[in-house]
């Protein structure tokens, strides 16, 4: 969708894309938060997935065309367990990758690494001029489980509120009402 079009923050659309592996504890926290997401009323145009641990669904669901994008991960940023943070990553152009580093990047398009996923997407014109990592410190991404931690388990309510607001921001900014930046 093109931002221009945009006419109020009803009509922006914003892709909330849930990631994580279910099966190693702490790991499938994006997937709880998504499960989170599916109680709430999501603002008007958000699109939420869940796409485990498959990044690529990501990059192909952006070229449907979306003014913001929230992706839900755990990240390992040294906080204490069960710690959130919203990020503004800053993307490079893939443009200037070596060959060595584009193939080192991109080995694997199947994990869904959210640095992969927005470095693509940028490569491919697809990123949306609003987007942001909403992040939770896991306390154990190893252990063979369907259960979060406690400190982990706990972090979901709050954000799935995140994801919420994040996307109102998001609208806002796209309908020229608020600054965002991505």
């Amino acid at each position: 969708m093109d931002s221009a079009r945009v006419t109020g923050p009803d009509s922006a659309r914003v892709l909330v894309a849930c990631v994580g592996n279910l099966l190693r504890s702490d790991d499938g926290f994006g997937v709880a938060v998504a499960r989170a997401l599916d109680t709430l009323d999501l603002p008007p145009g958000t699109t939420m997935i869940e796409t485990g641990i498959g990044g690529m669904g990501i990059v192909h669901e952006l070229a449907n065309g979306y003014d913001g994008l929230v992706i839900v991960d755990v990240v390992d940023v040294g906080r204490p367990p069960g710690s959130l943070f919203v990020l503004d990553p800053k993307v490079e152009d893939p443009a200037g990758m070596s060959g060595d580093a584009w193939q080192a990047t991109f080995s694997n398009f199947h994990l869904a690494e959210p640095s992969r996923v927005f470095l693509l997407a940028r490569g491919l014109g697809v990123l949306p001029p609003w987007f942001a990592l909403i992040g939770c410190q896991p306390a154990d991404v190893e252990t063979f489980g369907q259960e979060l931690t406690p400190a982990v388990a706990s972090a979901v309510p709050a954000a799935a509120a995140a994801v919420v607001a994040q996307v109102r921001r998001f609208a806002l900014a796209a309908a020229g009402l608020d600054a965002a930046s991505g």
